[in-house]
């Protein structure tokens, strides 16, 4: 699988490569790092044919989208495709008043929720100045999830129902952006969405992996159903499909449970038959279903991206997959790479 592929994006009449360049790194979340380096892993990303980049207020306070803007700013812009998202309100204020947390360094403005129509719109053309692009061409409704806003999230989810998209759909229907969507860390939250609007697209995170296949009951049918493209981002389950399941591995921000731990080394016994690179299978396996044009992967140094890069192209065999369904490793139903 070439990380360059080029792939249709659900219905609307966007191409993204099957690779795609997370920014949530480059707002220096838990340790800072350097401008350098950012702007090395953009070339790189670029000169390995990378064309689809995602970012966010969110990350780093408006770092990622600032850096994100420099990196692009003279590319030509018919060449990449581009996203962000909306619900948060950046505001200018002293350094020494903000809580970064879980940003280092982060860039000088405070973070505030708002998923109103005025305020969508607001932080829409905020997003276009610090990037100093004149588009993005999808956006997303930013952590209306459970893992984010616990007991609020069924009355944060209503207001975004209403006041983000409506201004996100206004936005579509004048051609300001191609595609509108969702992104959360919740399957859940994203078929809901989808069930009560027109959405185009979704960035999800973590919930479509080699681990939780769940998504495949309700939700993934029916964006094929609709024509809605899925990302999927945390295809490692924030750790452990990249380092295994050793001491201390990282499950969905925490400390792997033991069942966790146990079925990642069953998958690795198979991976060791068939000399496949366990984190190269769990790039590869998300990619593979046909509501999943792109996988979206962060990293923080060049060696990082150019070994994400590495594992998405690793030849992987047809038995791997049909060892992994027969154990019992991996939903019968899923789709696997040809």
């Amino acid at each position: 699988m070439h990380p360059g592929e080029k792939r249709k994006f659900g219905r609307t009449d966007l191409d993204v490569t099957a690779f795609g360049f997370g920014t949530a790194p480059l707002g220096n979340i838990f340790r800072e790092i350097d401008d350098g380096t950012s702007e090395e892993m953009f070339a790189h990303a670029w000169e390995a044919g990378v064309r689809f980049f995602d970012t966010a207020p969110m990350y780093g306070h408006g770092l990622a989208e600032l850096r994100t803007g420099h990196a692009l700013r003279w590319k030509n812009r018919d060449d990449f495709v581009l996203a962000s998202k909306v619900g948060r309100l950046l505001r200018p204020a002293r350094r020494d008043t903000i809580d970064f947390a879980p940003w280092t360094n982060a860039a000088p403005f405070t973070m505030h929720f708002d998923y109103s129509y005025d305020g969508t719109m607001r932080a829409f053309e905020d997003s276009l100045q610090r990037l100093g692009l004149e588009r993005m061409d999808m956006c997303f409704i930013h952590d209306t999830d459970v893992f984010t806003r616990g007991s609020e999230q069924p009355e944060v989810f209503e207001q975004a129902m209403d006041g983000a998209w409506r201004a996100l759909e206004r936005l579509r229907s004048e051609k300001v952006v191609k595609a509108i969507g969702v992104g959360v860390n919740e399957w859940q939250v994203c078929h809901e969405a989808l069930r009560r609007h027109d959405f185009d697209c979704f960035l999800l995170a973590g919930r479509y992996t080699l681990l939780e296949q769940e998504a495949l009951d309700a939700f993934l049918p029916l964006c094929e159903e609709r024509g809605a493209a899925v990302v999927v981002g945390g295809g490692f389950n924030s750790g452990i499909l990249a380092t295994g399941a050793k001491q201390g591995a990282k499950y969905n921000y925490a400390p792997a449970p033991r069942e966790i731990l146990e079925k990642v080394a069953k998958i690795e016994v198979v991976c060791a038959e068939h000399a496949v690179p366990l984190a190269a299978a769990a790039l590869q396996f998300v990619v593979a279903h046909p509501a999943v044009p792109s996988f979206m992967a962060g990293t923080r140094t060049v060696e990082q991206l150019e070994q994400n890069l590495a594992w998405f192209s690793h030849p992987i065999p047809a038995d791997f997959w049909a060892d992994l369904k027969r154990k019992g490793l991996l939903r019968e139903d899923a789709p696997v790479p040809e």
